[in-house]
C-alpha cells in the first residue's frame, strides 16, 4: 500500500470512497467544501495498486478561548467498503499524526468512534477540560497531543469550519 498527498486528480477516487464508506454521500460532499473553504492542511490517500482505497483529511479548528494555539481536526477519514479491517485506516491515521506534527501542531481532535481511535493515542477531550461546539457524547470527541503538556490548562471549547455544520 502507497500512501500520498492528495492531488487534484484524485478527487474523483476520494468522492467515490467516501461514497462506498458511508451510508449518505454528506462526508463525500464534506471534502469537496473543505477543499474550497476551509483549506486542509493534511490530506492524503491510500493506493493499492492502481486502486485508490482510503482518504483522510486534517483541517483548522480552533479553541475558544485560546485562538493562538495550533490544532487541527481529524475529519473525514474514509476507506472503500471492500478494504475496510485491513489496516488501510490505522495507516492513513499515523501517517497524517505524523505529518501533523511535522508542521508543528500541538494537537488534534477528533469525532468519532470511542473504541477505535485510543489506539493512537486519543483520549476524551474533556480530560483537558476540552468542549466540542456540537452536542456529542463526551466519550466520542477525543484529543490527542502532538507536544506532550500542549492543551495543559487550556480547558475550552472547539469550533469547526462552518463546513461541519452540514453533515
Amino acid at each position: 500500500m502507497l500512501l500520498r498527498a492528495e492531488e487534484q486528480r484524485d478527487w474523483p477516487a476520494v468522492h467515490a470512497v467516501h461514497v462506498s464508506a458511508f451510508e449518505t454521500p454528506a462526508e463525500a460532499d464534506l471534502v469537496g467544501v473543505l477543499r474550497e473553504q476551509a483549506m486542509p492542511v493534511v490530506s492524503l490517500v491510500a493506493e493499492e495498486g492502481e486502486t485508490l482505497v482510503g482518504h483522510i483529511m486534517f483541517s483548522p479548528v480552533s479553541l475558544s478561548p485560546h485562538p493562538d494555539l495550533k490544532i487541527i481536526g481529524l475529519a473525514p477519514l474514509a476507506v472503500a467498503w471492500k478494504h475496510q479491517r485491513k489496516g488501510v485506516g490505522s495507516a492513513l491515521i499515523c501517517a497524517g499524526l505524523e505529518r501533523c506534527k511535522q508542521l508543528d501542531f500541538g494537537a488534534v481532535v477528533v469525532l468519532g468512534h470511542p473504541e477505535y481511535y485510543p489506539r493512537f493515542g486519543f483520549v476524551p477531550a474533556t480530560h483537558f477540560g476540552i468542549a466540542c461546539e456540537y452536542e456529542v457524547p463526551a466519550e466520542a470527541f477525543m484529543v490527542v497531543e502532538l507536544q506532550p503538556g500542549y492543551l495543559h490548562s487550556k480547558s475550552g471549547t472547539v469550533h469547526y469550519h462552518a463546513a461541519f455544520g452540514n453533515v
